[in-house]
């Protein structure tokens, strides 16, 4: 896999190289301009936090441009020259998320347009149409003014393009667009009657200018149409992106570019956007990057539960290039929500350095300097309302950051899996979008979670991996609920079998084509040849109603989703236990050429998956890495560099933990050798041992 270069000191430098963990975060000098004293304390506040990158303007588009065509740089200026004399990073940002009030009112157009058909007026970011030529036209132009005055500038490490994109706009030239992408896919009106079954309700179409958004003054009933609006919305998206990386990377293409990737959670959720197909968008970037605001120390499940829905999205955005990213954004302390409670002494560096395990190149904050109004005025930040650096919350980021100072090997360092879960944006959409058996009940990433837990909680690491990226190379391949299946996929699963590989899959796997037609004649053949089963009835169950499944000597309660099967070659490890299909094939393995194909009739709890992929994990010989026994209060993470790796052993609780390492290591942070043996880890401690 190529580094990405960073620039640095005039010299091309790359994310292998360059030795420092980026520390720091978003920095908006732009909202105290009229504060000079409190900018003069900013560099030496940077300087006690070991705060090493800056993001600057992401949001200062007024200030940089205040009236059109009116440019001010001279504040920038001062800080790229403050950040170059302490021997700091910038990652500036294109302003493009928060247009200029003049814009707004001067352009109608470039406000977008709502489901409702209702043009917005300005007033918030993210609001802006990604058709409208003007629009592009104004961000073209300070991306370029910026692009010429900072981009061969010594401090710039990475362009931030935007910052979370997300969201549609229903406007005319959306529209139009929609149209044009609808024309190009499918070349003529009966390809989209025919993919769409727009004989369903009389809907054919005769004139591509018939076909609207799907607004609610539309038609929204159509699922191969509603799909395809997400797939059009994802293009739309990169496509503006596109354009102002091509418009920077003019300048100097040498500096990276990323833009900053979501999750999203509540009630204990925790799972990345749903709204844009990051797998597609991943590969128009350099660098990953995304904002990480899990709920700690929040009363609805144990702490290591957070701890591992975090590190499921971290996998995720790791497997998006299958390479380090970076955490664009995280919190010190209070997330900006409704409880926004106060992270624990000592959570914000387990937190922060849980980025880094899983692999992240830094921890980068939102923000520096704390808010003094509007509506992230309680978002924690480095520097509080008090200005204080004497305070917890800045002295813990301080403490974390010189530790960073002392892991630089770390920089550039790869995590390997050998265990991949396959999933796909397609799917998601489709199954969010289908009304029967609950949109809500699917829960696709969350279950996609359920399979992750057992690897997190025995430290094997895990590779999130979209269906269109090579998974050949896994010695485990697990595939829930893929539910967009193309014949091309099927070709691919069935390969990676025959040539020695394990696939996991369930229910709800391999339902529509990639219109969101269902596929007739029973389930697809190569499927069925694959698994050695034949599906037949699907039962739903209601809430607090269930089904039991005997496997293993053991009996597990089955819940929300029942497939119902035969088996045509496979061997039936476990059955049903109740209602009419009492004693037929819940759990199925078969033997397709070298590998194994097992297929999960039922949604299950994770104590089945435990016992399942626990034996199936000794039967591969799949291991921890460092510890003789595991659990989950204790997390151990690997990052391998080219001649030694580095183990992040991690207490996931509020307790004093003890575990017992296999090998001779060196503590990373201190130099000195620790012994095999006995390791003690503080109520949530962290230990970087180093081998090799």
């Amino acid at each position: 896999m190529a580094a990405v270069s960073l620039i640095r000191s005039d010299q091309i430098m790359n994310f292998d190289v360059d030795q420092r963990l980026m520390h720091g975060g978003d920095y908006n000098p732009d909202q105290w301009l009229d504060y000079p004293e409190i900018l003069k304390q900013d560099l030496e506040l940077m300087k006690q936090a070991h705060i090493n990158t800056v993001t600057l303007g992401v949001f200062a588009w007024d200030a940089l441009e205040p009236t059109e065509g009116h440019f001010e740089f001279g504040w920038l200026d001062q800080v790229f020259d403050e950040i170059n004399a302490m021997g700091g990073n910038v990652v500036l940002a294109t302003p493009s998320g928060a247009r200029p009030r003049w814009l707004s009112e001067k352009y109608p157009e470039v406000n977008r347009v709502d489901d409702r058909l209702q043009r917005h007026h300005h007033g918030f970011r993210h609001d802006h149409c990604f058709s409208s030529p003007i629009y592009r036209q104004k961000v073209q132009e300070i991306d370029r003014r910026l692009a010429e005055r900072y981009g061969n500038n010594p401090a710039l490490s990475m362009w931030h393009i935007s910052n979370e994109f997300s969201g549609e706009c229903f406007c005319d030239l959306c529209e139009a667009n929609w149209q044009k992408w609808l024309q190009k896919k499918y070349s003529s009106l009966k390809a989209v009657n025919d993919a769409w079954l727009m004989s369903f309700w009389s809907g054919h179409y005769t004139d591509w200018q018939q076909i609207k958004v799907p607004s609610q003054l539309a038609t929204t009933k159509t699922h191969g149409m509603a799909l395809d609006w997400k797939r059009f919305v994802t293009d739309m998206t990169i496509d503006f992106f596109d354009m102002e990386k091509a418009t920077v990377k003019a300048v100097n293409p040498a500096v990276p570019v990323t833009t900053n990737f979501m999750a999203e959670g509540s009630n204990g959720d925790f799972v990345p956007l749903e709204g844009i197909d990051y797998a597609k968008f991943a590969q128009h970037v350099d660098v990953v990057s995304w904002d990480a605001y899990p709920q700690w120390n929040n009363n609805l499940e144990p702490f290591y539960e957070t701890a591992m829905k975090a590190a499921f999205v971290h996998d995720t955005f790791y497997g998006l290039k299958n390479q380090p990213f970076l955490v664009m954004e995280s919190t010190p302390s209070r997330v900006n929500s409704p409880v926004a409670k106060a992270k624990r002494p000592g959570v914000h560096a387990l937190s922060s350095f849980q980025q880094i395990a899983h692999g992240s190149e830094g921890s980068l904050y939102f923000q520096f300097r704390q808010a003094r109004a509007n509506s992230e005025k309680f978002h924690s930040a480095v520097v509080g309302h008090d200005n204080d650096p004497h305070n917890r919350v800045f002295r813990e980021v301080a403490a974390y950051g010189a530790r960073l100072e002392k892991l630089g090997g770390v920089r550039g360092s790869k995590r390997p899996a050998q265990v991949a879960i396959l999933y796909d944006w397609q799917s998601l959409w489709a199954q969010k979008r289908e009304a029967a058996f609950g949109r809500d009940r699917k829960r696709y990433f969350q279950t996609l979670e359920d399979h992750y837990a057992y690897f997190w909680q025995h430290d094997i690491p895990v590779a999130l991996v979209p269906t269109s990226r090579d998974f050949s190379g896994y010695d485990i391949v697990i595939a829930p609920m893929l539910y967009v299946m193309t014949p091309t996929l099927e070709a691919r699963l069935s390969d990676y079998v025959a040539g020695g590989g394990t696939l996991v899959s369930s229910y709800f796997a391999g339902i529509v084509d990639p219109h969101d037609t269902v596929l007739l004649n029973g389930w697809p053949q190569p499927l069925q040849k694959l698994f050695g089963i034949h599906p037949t009835e699907f039962d739903s169950l209601y809430e607090g109603e269930h089904n039991r499944l005997a496997y293993a000597g053991q009996v597990f309660q089955t819940s929300e989703f029942n497939q119902l099967m035969e088996a045509t070659g496979a061997t039936v490890l476990g059955t049903y236990e109740a209602d009419f299909y009492k004693g037929t094939p819940a759990l199925t393995v078969n033997q397709a050429g070298k590998g194994r194909a097992y297929y999960i009739g039922p949604r299950t709890g994770r104590d089945f998956l435990d016992v399942f992929y626990g034996r199936l994990c000794q039967n591969r010989e799949l291991r921890a890495p460092l510890l003789a026994e595991t659990r989950p209060e204790v997390s151990v993470q690997a990052r391998y560099a080219d001649k030694c790796t580095y183990y992040f052993v991690m207490n996931m609780s509020a307790d004093k933990q003890a575990v017992t390492t296999t090998m001779a290591t060196v503590d990373a942070e201190s130099g000195q050798n620790v012994a095999a043996g006995p390791l003690t880890l503080p109520a949530y401690g962290v230990r970087v041992l180093r081998r090799g």
